[in-house]
């Protein structure tokens, strides 16, 4: 039975939706179907942003230390990268431009500079290590590189190297001094910018799967556009029962944001949702429980979003009394599940504010599934229903037929906001998608009797370590780089904080003095610190094996994470 939030919910989209209302639901032909459409979305990001930002002006939009920029500065300042880009840089329409910063407001105008100069805006993992992107910049045949001090060291370390051009911005200064370097070397308010389509190539962001090295998921201007307007309509559905209950506050909303830029939570339904939203965004870049209700308190924010282990800190936090969070309604997740216990503590301990997640990916652009308050706490460790209105969800099986409510299979998601392929790779991309248009998550679950979506599992070998996905197969490619390595399989253990953390069990040849502590110093120089295995045991043996003779690591993984686990409650 529909939940009475469920029911509430279902007439707040009707009427947002219906004859009159704000976001009018129109179709477009995909795969021989006909797919749902938010019909008066712009057709790109260039519209929508200049739109949104004229239309809040004065009104604060970013918030980074002690700099604080309008929504009407920040356009500028983006206008101004655009034009550096097209007359300075000679960027066409199309070039992938990537980008390697922390979260920062030059991270924001850098991002929607590429933007509005016919670039495809190309997210670097900020957190890679130095030949992880040069890898990505290649991959995604990147004509130029923006990164920050810290990053465009890491590219300029002794053995790195890569195709694109580096640009190098101090984003610790003032952000017209921050973009001098693209905005010194040519162009200005005469600069003609492209008129861009939705069909033209938007971004690129990088995930992890089974293969290894991370695929880079390119969509073009419509997938990421309609997007956004799929959480813009789950937003007005959740402002209209507010208002009802006359719960509406009158501050500005503002946002909280820790997940990283490059990460699609933090990209589409914080970052570019904020502009339709006048949403106030708050950054913070680099995690800290007290930093982060210090923030909340002196900036007001209604509304957090971080990885679930975030929240959960400030929820157990012995400082928590000494700051004001009651402006926090909401406290969003997404990337892991959270344990039911912590559900309930943050639906019954954080005052008026109540626990939500998201589920979505990259290739999906971050739409998928929600759910929030009341619904979360009676089903702690569902996803929720598709969101509406453009998410068609769906249990198949390895031939893409639908399975019966309540069976196992892989959880599929079809739209027109999913990504178009991974750039360079067509077998990826094939293997990606049935034929009819579903997307291939390689995550298991299945719909209760309410359409709620359960995960139970994954068929991709990845571990999500406090929502970064990590590939098992590149963590042990980089171990079989040590001369000493024999066998080895990487697995996820289980974790309280962070979901999972990366174990290992290595075998090495005979007569090796190579330790543990030898092996994360080897791996420390080749992956990115949250790559690194936090357990690593080292066998006297050969690993077991399955009789195809690839190593058994489903037993393998269950005796090291029972082992884990009796460690840990030792």
């Amino acid at each position: 039975m529909p939940s009475a939030l469920d029911l509430r919910l279902e007439s707040a989209y009707n009427l947002i939706t219906g004859p009159g209302g704000p976001i009018q639901i129109g179709s477009v032909e995909r795969f021989g179907r006909q797919l749902p459409l938010i019909a008066n979305a712009p057709t790109n990001l260039a519209d929508y942003v200049a739109f949104f930002a004229a239309q809040h002006g004065d009104a604060t939009f970013l918030v980074e230390g002690d700099e604080r920029l309008s929504f009407g500065q920040f356009y500028a300042a983006a206008r101004q990268v655009a034009a550096g880009l097209v007359e300075g840089y000679g960027v066409q329409r199309g070039d992938r431009v990537a980008i390697a910063m922390r979260n920062a407001n030059a991270w924001c105008v850098t991002y929607v500079g590429i933007l509005l100069a016919g670039g495809c805006a190309t997210l670097l993992n900020g957190w890679w290590q130095g030949s992880e992107l040069a890898a990505g910049i290649d991959d995604a045949e990147a004509k130029l590189v923006i990164a920050d001090v810290q990053r465009a060291a890491r590219l300029q370390e002794p053995g790195v190297s890569h195709g694109a051009r580096l640009v190098t911005l101090d984003i610790a200064q003032p952000i017209d001094r921050a973009i001098a370097p693209i905005t010194d070397a040519g162009g200005g308010a005469a600069t003609v910018l492209p008129v861009l389509t939705g069909q033209d190539l938007a971004t690129i962001l990088f995930t992890s799967g089974s293969t290894g090295q991370s695929k880079g998921a390119y969509s073009r201007h419509e997938a990421v556009v309609q997007a956004i307007f799929n959480y813009v309509a789950q937003t007005a559905s959740i402002v209209h029962l507010l208002t009802e209950d006359g719960q509406m506050s009158d501050l500005q909303p503002a946002t909280l944001i820790c997940t990283p830029l490059f990460h699609v939570t933090a990209e589409i339904p914080v970052f570019l949702q904020s502009m339709a939203l006048g949403r106030k965004l708050v950054l913070m870049p680099k995690w800290n429980a007290d930093e982060a209700m210090r923030l909340i308190q002196d900036e007001k924010v209604n509304y957090f979003v971080g990885v679930p282990l975030m929240s959960y800190e400030i929820l157990v936090s012995p400082n928590r009394k000494n700051y004001d969070l009651s402006t926090c309604k909401s406290y969003a997740g997404g990337g892991a599940p959270r344990p039911p216990e912590h559900v309930r503590r943050l639906a019954t301990e954080m005052g008026e504010g109540k626990p939500l997640l998201g589920y979505g990916l990259t290739e999906t652009n971050a739409v998928g599934c929600g759910i929030i308050n009341e619904n979360y706490l009676e089903k702690p460790t569902s996803t929720g229903p598709a969101s509406k209105p453009l998410v068609d969800l769906a249990i198949l099986d390895d031939n893409g037929v639908e399975q019966p409510q309540g069976s196992v299979g892989e959880v599929c998601i079809r739209s027109v906001c999913n990504f178009e392929g991974y750039w360079n790779n067509p077998e990826a991309t094939k293997a990606a998608f049935f034929d009819n248009g579903y997307f291939r998550s390689g995550d298991l679950g299945y719909l209760d009797a309410d359409g709620y979506l359960f995960i139970v599992d994954r068929k991709k070998d990845i571990i999500i370590r406090g929502g970064e996905n990590i590939s098992c197969p590149e963590v042990e490619a980089a171990i079989y780089e040590h001369p000493d390595a024999n066998e080895c399989a990487v697995f996820g253990l289980p974790d309280e904080r962070l979901g999972e953390v990366v174990g290992a069990v290595i075998w090495m040849k005979p007569g090796s003095s190579v330790s543990a502590e030898d092996m994360s110093v080897f791996l420390g120089q080749r992956l990115a610190p949250y790559k690194v295995p936090s357990r690593i045991w080292m066998s006297n043996d050969a690993l077991p094996k399955l009789g195809s003779e690839k190593i058994d690591k489903v037993s393998l993984r269950k005796v090291y994470r029972d082992e884990y686990a009796a460690e840990a409650t030792a």
